[in-house]
């Protein structure tokens, strides 16, 4: 089987050898860019590209405009690196249509287990299986979700948000219950970060974005 192939994209070549030098240990192969008109370049160029790690301070191009050209055509999953750490950086990364979002400094084995556990979710033999349920269809294999027969456009994060909720129908599940099992890490920033998505994911979903409830005080369940 051929190695999974990663998009590692940082204007800092000495970044760029840390992680590339941890995931190739981990059996990645790693392609790099040194800024964000490359990245692009790079990415096209090689359409068997699982999963990008992209800075956001660079030159030429940064990493919310090659963030938001790569999502015109793919839903690749896409990790963030950046120096900062406010809120409303990572609220921008998310809305642009980011994955994660990890700020630095940061270990790289706590990337590279990130970067594992992504992979195994989106492309790793669990993916195979299908689910239906109250009239929407998750097709983990081909990462797709159908409601009424008709597809419905979902970021990667949402895919996996609803593939989690319905995995636990009925069961009140805590905002750190979701935010440690679908972003897969402990995370303590703020809550309002699975809000936005429950909140995108309930609009994309229609009529069925109700079978989402909010506990209040707690976090939300899937039901109906």
């Amino acid at each position: 089987m051929d190695k999974v192939r990663i998009l590692m994209v940082d204007d800092e070549s000495r970044m760029r050898k840390l992680v590339s030098d941890f995931l190739t240990k981990a059996g990645y192969e790693v392609l790099e860019a040194a800024d964000g008109e490359e990245a692009i370049d790079v990415f096209y160029e090689n359409k068997d590209i699982s999963l990008i790690i992209l800075d956001v301070m660079m030159p030429k191009m940064d990493g919310w405009e090659v963030c938001k050209t790569i999502r015109k055509d793919s839903k690749v999953p896409i990790i963030m690196l950046t120096a900062k750490g406010e809120e409303k950086d990572e609220l921008q990364g998310f809305k642009v249509g980011a994955d994660e979002y990890i700020s630095k400094p940061f270990s790289p084995k706590i990337l590279t287990a990130r970067v594992d556990a992504i992979i195994r979710r989106t492309y790793g033999v669990d993916n195979s299986e299908s689910v239906e349920i109250g009239g929407i269809v998750i097709d983990k294999a081909a990462h797709i979700v159908k409601i009424d027969g008709e597809e419905i456009d979902l970021s990667f994060k949402e895919f996996e948000l609803l593939s989690y909720f319905v995995e636990n129908k009925g069961i009140a599940l805590s905002r750190e219950k979701i935010l440690n099992n679908v972003w897969n890490y402990d995370y303590f920033g703020d809550a309002r970060t699975i809000d936005t998505h429950v909140k995108k994911l309930r609009k994309k979903m229609g009529e069925k974005g109700d079978y989402i409830k909010t506990i209040w005080g707690m976090g939300y369940k899937f039901d109906f």
